[in-house]
């Protein structure tokens, strides 16, 4: 008695779909996918610049370039 079953489920979701029609529920889900995308993105420019900052820092350890060409 404490759950709801496949009926009450698909009850509630016609009513919401009365209530706030298809067009307002297809453009939310469009908002939360944006939303969703634009935090993965944000996630994988925060990885970039430490990369790059390691990159270079071993570029530099290795010490300056010699030029034995010239004398």
């Amino acid at each position: 008695m404490g759950s709801f079953s496949l009926l009450h489920w698909l009850v509630v979701l016609v009513i919401v779909l009365l209530v706030f029609g298809t067009k307002r529920l297809a453009n939310g889900a469009k908002d939360i996918g944006s939303a969703i995308k634009e935090f993965k993105k944000s996630l994988h420019e925060d990885d970039k610049p430490t990369d790059q900052l390691g990159s270079t820092s071993q570029s530099t350890a290795s010490g300056p370039q010699q030029d034995h060409g010239k004398h």
